[in-house]
């Protein structure tokens, strides 16, 4: 259970890729009125034999410049400010749908939900830190004309709405960061076992997607030994034109995994209001985080929900949706 939580705690779903073959980009899904809950695969790494990518199309950005990342709207009151929710490593935007929709339903503004630069249907691009992930989603609120929002990440993502709060605070209104805090989390060597694990699956092209999954399953089996962690990392595998691949760019990922695994280093702190929302069961935000949390978030508040693990939208969510809600402004 604890090597569970350890993946778990920048996650919440996606995947990564066996291969560098790619198709063309498409920003779908742009907002939620015609876009079914599903993720966009206009890029997709390939797997196994497949050939390299030489059709011009492929989806490896600048490392330097902001990614046009996928997302979906739910609207909502217009007299509150729009909510960004940003999943974990290895999740897409269909980790917060539900949430989305519950909240809207609830009073809030509109909810947008993302998928992180190299996750879901977002392009891909070698760098993979805290600052690229911020930029990207300043570039979003700046395409949608947002000029400010309230900012919910989930581990990964609560590390990036961190960044983007500190980096620039008049965009954000207030913040809430489920279950991480601003510091170290789990060692990298546990995550790299896990990616070099999923980049020698090797799965025949013609084969149903249950047996996809079930061959796959087996692949993982010897490296990842708990069943609910496999079936974690295989809600990434995805069928693209008949092959399965994996929907997030691992080598990305793995290059980065120090950066993920810390914070970056700042020394001005965030003004706004802040909501830290730890699972009472998780090890994620401890006694020892309160300090760099105090001084980065001087404004902070620190919950617990009881009973709740590291994904504690999952585990209580009645209880993170009314967290959530009773933080926002004027509800």
């Amino acid at each position: 259970m604890e090597m569970l939580q350890s993946l778990l705690i920048l996650t919440a779903y996606a995947g990564p890729t066996l291969g560098t073959p790619c198709l063309p980009f498409s920003e779908e899904p742009r907002t939620g009125h015609n876009t079914p809950n599903v993720p966009h695969q206009g890029w997709a790494e390939r797997q196994g034999s497949i050939p390299p990518c030489t059709s011009g199309h492929a989806p490896c950005l600048s490392p330097y410049s902001a990614v046009p990342l996928a997302h979906v709207e739910v609207e909502g009151r217009r007299d509150q400010p729009p909510l960004v929710l940003l999943h974990g490593l290895f999740g897409s935007h269909g980790n917060f749908q539900t949430v989305a929709k519950t909240l809207v339903r609830r009073g809030s503004g509109k909810v947008l939900t993302v998928d992180a630069r190299n996750h879901g249907s977002s392009p891909h691009s070698p760098v993979m830190t805290y600052e690229a992930m911020s930029l990207d989603v300043q570039h979003l609120l700046s395409r949608l004309g947002i000029t400010k929002c309230i900012l919910v990440g989930h581990s990964m993502g609560g590390k990036t709405a961190m960044t983007l709060a500190l980096q620039r605070p008049d965009l954000v209104e207030r913040l809430i960061s489920v279950d991480i805090g601003p510091g170290s989390t789990a060692p990298v060597s546990e995550f790299s076992a896990y990616i070099s694990a999923m980049k020698e699956v090797k799965v025949p092209v013609g084969l149903s997607r249950s047996a996809a999954r079930q061959l796959a399953d087996d692949q993982l089996q010897p490296v990842v030994k708990l069943p609910e962690l496999r079936q974690f990392l295989l809600t990434n595998l995805v069928e693209v034109e008949g092959r399965y691949v994996w929907r997030v760019n691992l080598e990305a990922i793995s290059r980065h995994l120090a950066d993920l695994m810390n914070f970056p280093v700042f020394h001005k702190p965030y003004p706004g209001p802040a909501l830290f929302l730890g699972g009472s069961d998780s090890p994620y935000i401890s006694s020892r985080d309160y300090p760099e949390i105090q001084r980065l978030f001087p404004k902070a508040e620190i919950q617990y929900i009881e009973g709740a693990g590291h994904i504690v939208h999952q585990d209580k969510f009645e209880e993170f949706i009314t967290a959530v809600l009773n933080f926002l402004p004027q509800l």
